[in-house]
């Protein structure tokens, strides 16, 4: 049985990573998780300024999942680079800073003092920032602008490239391609769904920011969809998130197309679930006469 894919040309000693926003900065977590276990180590979203985030409350339980609205708190850059990355350099799995910018100067720029260091095996673009430079209108949604900035990013790495694209749009299929056009390697799908919560007796919204991003059991099933659309609408790899918990969670991502995985609000719960799920997957596989990852695809058209 060979567990590991190929993004890009590199590879991935399996398909179980870590979601962005939900392990830190990874050294966090460094006393519950063996990092050698994870396929990669999606790190939480650098910007090019340090940034506060949101004003509070930032995170609500829902049912089945919980909005959080945490604003993209980071410590910028520089910091990430002269203070949390040396962190890294002994864990043993692929590191991939996600990135975040309000423009496409400041995408770039991010990328470029990262590139300087050899610790990131590549990087996941966040693309559900709002483009200050045209009116606040999300990068995400826009076609012709994920294009634009993917190809841009693409001229100054050849490390892996990974865009992460929002659902809230109305065809994802159409974003995905347009990254694809842009030269990205691989494509991880999906994002937080847009969500509120109301305090009836206050009669007010939760969350400091009004509007937060869902995620948990809850978003699951479109995460599943949303892989399921994109696979049969682009040639390169589809990373698959929203949702899991188990191993079955993650064998449905995989049977929709998915090449890999990333585990996000579950490591609230238990830190030990992305060491679990990649058990059951393995398990899964012995049962049904499965050798890679590939062998998941042929089910489903």
């Amino acid at each position: 049985m060979d567990l590991s894919i190929y993004i890009g040309g590199k590879k991935l000693v399996n398909p179980v990573g870590v979601a962005s926003g939900t392990f830190g900065y990874g050294s966090e977590y460094e006393k519950l998780v063996d990092f050698t276990g994870l396929g990669a180590l999606y790190t939480k979203t650098v910007t090019l300024k340090s940034r506060s985030g949101n004003k509070c409350p930032r995170i609500i339980e829902t049912p089945s999942g919980m909005l959080n609205s945490i604003g993209l708190a980071n410590v910028g850059v520089d910091r990430f680079i002269s203070e949390k990355l040396p962190l890294l350099e002994q864990a043993g799995c692929a590191l991939i800073p996600n990135i975040a910018g309000f423009t496409e100067y400041e995408y770039a720029a991010i990328l470029k003092r990262l590139e300087a260091s050899h610790l990131p095996w590549g990087y996941e673009i966040n693309i559900s920032c709002p483009n200050v430079s045209h009116g606040g209108f999300t990068f995400g949604t826009n076609p012709a602008m994920v294009e634009h900035l993917t190809a841009k990013l693409r001229r100054i790495t050849e490390k892996p490239l990974i865009i992460k694209l929002t659902p809230n749009v109305t065809d994802i299929r159409g974003i995905a391609q347009a990254a694809e056009n842009g030269g990205a390697d691989a494509v991880s799908c999906i994002n937080t769904l847009v969500g509120m919560v109301i305090d009836t007796k206050t009669k007010k919204p939760v969350l400091g920011n009004i509007t937060g991003g869902l995620s948990g059991p809850a978003i699951r099933p479109v995460g599943v969809a949303s892989v399921y659309r994109v696979k049969r609408a682009v040639t390169i790899p589809v990373i698959g998130l929203g949702g899991i918990m188990t191993a079955d969670d993650a064998i449905q991502y995989f049977l929709a197309g998915a090449s890999a995985i990333q585990i996000g609000t579950g490591n609230f719960v238990d830190p030990g679930i992305p060491q679990k799920v990649l058990a059951g997957i393995k398990d899964y596989c012995e049962h049904e006469g499965m050798k890679t990852i590939g062998d998941f695809h042929q089910f489903i058209e």
